[in-house]
């Protein structure tokens, strides 16, 4: 029988989806709290490699991206934009709304996909810039923790296969560290594997650090075991300690299968440099997912939520009741995802990435000799994918990752074409069309070709655009002609650059000028990361207060103005203030969880212990929880002794 000729079209899938909200309009000035992250103690223990390598470059902020967290819990079906490969063995669903991710890989002969395809889409604070979702397979870069183009769109184009046929390439500018990168799919005829070339370019006159992590979702139960080739491993708990353990025994239990812990953790393996890099997820019957590379991708690393109330309720919290739970096996460019890796000035990486079935003797699979088990799963991905086919499946693909696109499939942002036109780089392969340039680009391009932002005078109403924030935008701005809102964007460019005193002073110019919330916003925050919480209050007052008198406020405005004023008021000792504040806040503002757990610590700070319980006795949902934010427990204890209620139980470590 002749085999099916590979296709790729584009498609829709039909889901019950949260939708992400509109941005965050205040620049996220203050770093995140990313999980992952160790004292410098502790990083003085490491290898001198990795902690050169986890000293390097680390986020102070997610500038210039904005935060996504104007989601919430009710979900409707919803049609979302895919686009499908397929052979006559397997078919790969990609959202590239959606980062590009992966949604599923499905293997036709044994009738079932390979990863864990979460049946909804439900944003969570997961990513750098808040909204992210789980399952499928995931392309972080950019900097430690999940990729902030998790929930936004990427370019995506046909492309001339290798050795001929049709090639799906996603691209996008990754603003973070300002690097492009595309990523091309391709599944050759008859093939039970999914081919994946990623490249990841420094068009830049100085070294840049470069991220990435392919984080694949597998489904999980009490069978499933996770094999690698190693035989010890870095493990990372949400106590923020870093250690090397052995594997797979640790602790007293057999840490390879996911459900063999309490606590969420990260175990990154000590892959020998000459060992072949692959991980793979096989269940009872030995069968399952395997993910194998060229040895540029040498990290691999699995995520378990383990098997106690916070996790299982993470995993509850993501997709629906009654759904089986899933683990996570991931493949990086460094040992760890606290490492950055510097990238050299005009310099590209580039490796290869395949996805397929796998089966094994599940006596061998899930046998007590790990040196027999992970042999044993060598030995049948050798057979099914030679490492000498993986090499020149590279080596073909290398000649077509330059390759202009054919056919436009999906159009992302036009940061990256802002870029191109002000660098003027040159990047075959991923163009970057001046015809996706937008309304949010405009006053750039307009700087750019005039030396000046349009100063229009700031009102109180509206919060100024997002912009860059490199060194070469800071230039321009500090070159352009002075105002109000090119003082405020110079600010933001100078706060992200750690000049700290001089983003105040530019901000306090922008205030004389033009008394605005979004301007009293950011001294609030710059004076309470410098420690001075009365003067951040005052601050913080004056922002709640003009932007709650303004007609025509944006409400997403308005809620992100009122979670920052609450805790800063209540920090600079102004309880009556701060209730003052979110009592003005509008209905639909104050009945979101977060600021039910706002309004409970204000009671809490008045004293009304009783009043702060009945609002956790009633019942909430923080849509925004942040991955390893303890505040519902911590608020819970300050309440009570009692026993914190399961809704309530998010904790991701020992209490």
């Amino acid at each position: 029988m002749a085999r099916t000729a590979t296709t790729i079209r584009r498609s829709t899938l039909t889901l019950p989806v949260a939708p992400v909200g509109p941005e965050n309009p205040l620049p996220p000035l203050l770093p995140r709290d990313e999980a992952h992250r160790i004292d410098e103690r502790q990083r003085a223990t490491l290898p001198q490699d990795m902690a050169r390598q986890v000293g390097y470059a680390p986020l102070t902020t997610v500038l210039p991206t904005r935060l996504l967290d104007g989601y919430g819990r009710r979900r409707a079906r919803a049609e979302l934009d895919t686009v499908v490969i397929e052979n006559d063995r397997l078919r790969a669903t990609v959202l590239p709304g959606f980062g590009g991710r992966v949604h599923s890989l499905y293997h036709k002969p044994s009738g079932r996909d390979l990863l864990y395809t979460n049946p909804v889409l439900q944003p969570a604070d997961f990513a750098l810039n808040g909204a992210w979702f789980s399952g499928g397979i995931e392309w972080n870069i950019g900097a430690t923790g999940h990729t902030t183009l998790s929930c936004a769109p990427v370019h995506a184009a046909v492309v001339p296969a290798p050795g001929g046929g049709r090639m799906l390439r996603l691209w996008e500018w990754e603003r973070l560290r300002d690097t492009p990168f595309q990523v091309d799919l391709w599944l050759p005829d008859g093939s039970d594997h999914l081919f994946v070339g990623v490249r990841i370019r420094n068009p830049h006159e100085a070294p840049v650090p470069v991220y990435w992590w392919s984080n694949i979702a597998v489904p999980e139960d009490h069978g499933t075991r996770v094999l690698a080739p190693a035989d010890e491993a870095w493990h990372f708990g949400y106590a923020r300690t870093l250690r090397r353990i052995p594997v797979p025994e640790w602790d007293g239990a057999d840490r390879s299968y996911p459900l063999h812990g309490d606590y969420p953790a990260d175990y990154f393996y000590e892959v020998p440099g000459e060992a072949r890099k692959w991980i793979a997820a096989l269940d009872g019957h030995g069968t399952g997912l395997v993910q194998t590379s060229t040895a540029r991708l040498s990290g691999r690393k699995l995520f378990v939520w383990g098997a106690g109330p916070g996790g299982r309720r993470w995993q509850r919290w993501l997709t629906e009741e009654g759904t089986p739970g899933y683990a996570e096996i991931q493949a990086g460019l460094a040992r760890t995802q606290l490492e950055h890796v510097p990238l050299p000035a005009g310099a590209e990486v580039s490796w290869l990435e395949a996805y397929g079935p796998l089966s094994g003797d599940p006596a061998l699979v899930h046998g007590a000799d790990w040196a027999a088990a992970r042999a044993h799963v060598a030995e049948r991905l050798a057979d099914a994918l030679p490492q000498a086919r993986v090499d020149a499946a590279y080596a073909a693909w290398l000649p077509c990752a330059d390759l202009d696109p054919k056919e436009m499939l999906h159009t992302a942002t036009g940061w990256g074409a802002l870029e191109v036109a002000r660098g003027g780089y040159e990047l075959p392969g991923t163009p970057f069309d001046p015809a996706a340039l937008g309304e949010e680009q405009r006053p750039w391009l307009h700087l750019l070709d005039t030396g000046r932002l349009p100063e229009e005078r700031p009102g109180p109403a509206q919060p100024p655009g997002p912009g860059p924030v490199s060194a070469a935008w800071r230039e321009r701005l500090e070159c352009a002609p002075g105002g109000p809102l090119t003082d405020y964007h110079l600010g933001v460019a100078q706060w992200h650059a750690g000049d700290r005193a001089q983003a105040e002073r530019s901000w306090q110019r922008a205030l004389a000028a033009a008394p605005t919330p979004w301007v009293l916003r950011c001294l609030a925050v710059a004076r309470a990361a410098a420690g001075h919480a009365e003067q951040a209050a005052g601050h913080a007052l004056a922002a709640a207060e003009l932007a709650l008198g303004t007609v025509g406020v944006p409400l997403p405005a308005l809620a992100a103005l009122g979670r920052e004023a609450v805790p800063l008021l209540l920090a600079g000792g102004r309880t009556a203030d701060a209730r003052r504040v979110f009592d003005r806040l509008p209905a639909g503002i104050r009945e979101t969880g977060r600021c039910r757990l706002l309004h409970a610590r204000i009671l809490l700070a008045q004293g009304e212990t009783a009043a702060a319980r009945a609002v956790f006795d009633a019942g909430f949902e923080v849509a925004d929880l942040r991955e390893g934010d303890e505040c519902l427990s911590d608020t819970w204890a300050e309440l009570t002794g009692d026993p914190l209620p399961e809704r309530y139980e998010f904790r991701m470590r020992p209490a």
